[in-house]
């Protein structure tokens, strides 16, 4: 899927994916974001044929490691995701599995900012590449990800009927919300257990790539959700969910929704998941133009990041 080198000297690092510049705003902020909180490994941007070059030269002039990639689609069956198009870039974000020149990988999307230091997930105890890939009953953590938020809060008619607050996981966790900042409900909880792809955490191995590469090939046209449908079926019951603080969905805050067990100051990570993103509401002055109080959260650290670098001369993204 990529040349086999690493683009940084860490064998454990953050990737995001890029296919366009319309997220390039994102990933430029979600990298400041990983600095200001000091993160101690770096961010490698995962770039494809269909990248421009001045997307590259935007990467290159704030020194952001990157690295070209294939883009990744099923070659057998097909899925047509003309009522959400995002879904065919997500394949893509399954690529992080096949990087085996890094011991670790936290895939995150660039529509992301990190609030506080959330470097232990680098560390985080996975299963063994070998005993993953041999699937047998000591395999219970191929790799740890963010439940999906199943309420359909904007109700889209082409998302599942069964994706209902009564069966959302984090609406078990209404009751106790002390505990939802530090345990992820267990997806065996509801009947669905549907994680969200924003944030994978990944020990990359050939062989669970292949597998994989195989279920999607072969099972593409029956999946939804891209990416996040095929992790939650070929691994159900064997991945470990993490507390919604590291893939902290903007819509959970919401009134009517997760609001029981948000908390402003135990998020780590935030995730600008639907639309308009927070860089597509910003006004002359890049304030946020927002009803949504956590867009302001992102444009805040956007001016931020853009302060620093035309204090180092660096011409304005223009993106």
């Amino acid at each position: 899927m990529a040349d086999g080198k690493r683009a940084v000297d860490s064998t454990r690092v953050w990737t995001t994916l890029i296919t366009n510049t319309a997220y390039l705003s994102g990933l430029l902020t979600l990298d400041y974001s990983l600095k200001k909180q000091k993160s101690a490994y770096p961010l490698v941007a995962l770039y494809t044929d269909t990248f421009p070059p001045e997307g590259i030269a935007a990467l290159q002039a704030r020194g952001i490691p990157h690295q070209k990639i294939k883009y990744l689609l099923p070659s057998k069956t097909t899925k047509d995701y003309s009522n959400d198009p995002r879904f065919y870039d997500c394949w893509s974000k399954l690529t992080p599995f096949s990087l085996t020149q890094y011991d670790r990988v936290v895939q995150l999307d660039s529509d992301m900012l990190v609030l506080q230091n959330m470097d232990e997930l680098m560390t985080m105890q996975l299963d063994d590449p070998a005993v993953a890939a041999e699937g047998g009953p000591d395999s219970k953590r191929v790799f740890a990800a963010g439940h999906a938020c199943v309420c359909n809060p904007l109700k889209k008619p082409h998302y599942p009927k069964d994706w209902v607050p009564e069966n959302c996981a984090f609406t078990s966790q209404h009751a106790d919300p002390d505990t939802a900042q530090t345990i992820g409900a267990d997806p065996a909880v509801g009947p669905l257990g549907f994680m969200n792809g924003g944030l994978q955490v990944v020990n990359p191995s050939d062989a669970i790539f292949q597998q994989i590469v195989d279920y999607m090939d072969n099972n593409a046209s029956a999946m939804e959700f891209a990416d996040q449908s095929l992790l939650s079926e070929l691994y159900r019951g064997r991945w470990v969910a993490l507390p919604y603080i590291y893939n902290a969905l903007k819509t959970l805050r919401w009134d009517g929704v997760h609001k029981p067990i948000w908390r402003d100051d135990k998020v780590k990570n935030i995730h600008y998941i639907l639309t308009p993103n927070p860089w597509d509401e910003l006004d002359a002055e890049g304030n946020s133009t927002s009803k949504d109080e956590t867009h302001r959260w992102w444009a805040e650290v956007n001016k931020e990041r853009k302060a620093d670098e035309s204090s180092r001369g660096l011409k304005d993204d223009g993106f």
